[in-house]
């Protein structure tokens, strides 16, 4: 594999800095080193592989390994790629569709112009991964672990986080509304730059949070409906 420290450096200092712009897929270390793939199959490992304009439907893809590779403009619907790996990826225009990524790892990955729909990833654990101008709808990340996770530009609809990690998780220029935090375990986890916050349920595990003070004016009903408290003026 080549240039994947440094990949890792490029990625995990984007995240840090929280808002900064996507790659291009030329700005990839290994851009030059990618060779396209015309087909996706379960061979057990691939490296440098560029996967362009796929349609997929039902793909049975478990425990491969995917290092330093592009996916651009594909749809993968249903199927599943549970167990794999996935390290140092760059994605651009993927489409996601009631897929299962359950008990997937994904380490040094870079999302961009997602829209993840219906997808299974309960169990999956992301570190150092940074979505740009992603949409989620209905995505189920129970149990899963989120560490220095950045969702920049994103919309999250209904995403269901019961039981996950999340430790130095942000969410600058987000929309986020239903999400189900039940027994979430948060630490360092910064809302700050959200653009909305809505929680469906479980808003006594924003424990590890850090909101702004309107932020916590928004929350006050859901708080007082959490626990039991009747406002009235009268």
């Amino acid at each position: 594999a080549y240039g994947r420290g440094r990949f890792g450096e490029l990625i995990f200092s984007s995240i840090r800095m929280g808002s900064g712009m996507p790659r291009e897929l030329a700005d990839l270390s290994f851009a030059r080193f990618l060779e396209v793939r015309e087909t996706l199959g379960d061979e057990g490992a691939y490296d440098c592989a560029h996967f362009d304009g796929l349609a997929l439907e039902d793909p049975q893809v478990r425990g491969v390994a995917f290092s330093e590779c592009a996916v651009t403009d594909s749809t993968v619907t249903g199927g599943m790629f549970r167990y794999s790996r996935f390290t140092d990826v760059w994605l651009r225009g993927t489409r996601w569709i009631r897929t299962d990524l359950s008990e997937t790892n994904w380490m040094d990955v870079e999302f961009v112009m997602a829209a993840l729909s219906g997808v299974e990833a309960f169990g999956a654990t992301l570190r150092r991964v940074s979505f740009h101008n992603c949409k989620f709808d209905s995505v189920n990340l129970r149990g899963a672990t989120l560490i220095d996770v950045s969702f920049v530009d994103c919309v999250l609809r209904d995403v269901d986080i019961m039981d996950a990690k999340l430790t130095g998780v942000t969410f600058p220029g987000s929309e986020v509304t239903g999400l189900m935090l039940r027994n979430a375990k948060l630490k360092n986890v910064d809302l700050r730059e959200a653009r909305s916050i809505g929680i469906g349920g479980g808003v006594e595990s924003l424990s590890g949070a850090t909101v702004t003070n309107m932020q916590l004016l928004e929350l006050a009903p859901v708080f007082a409906q959490a626990f039991g408290i009747v406002v009235k003026d009268r």
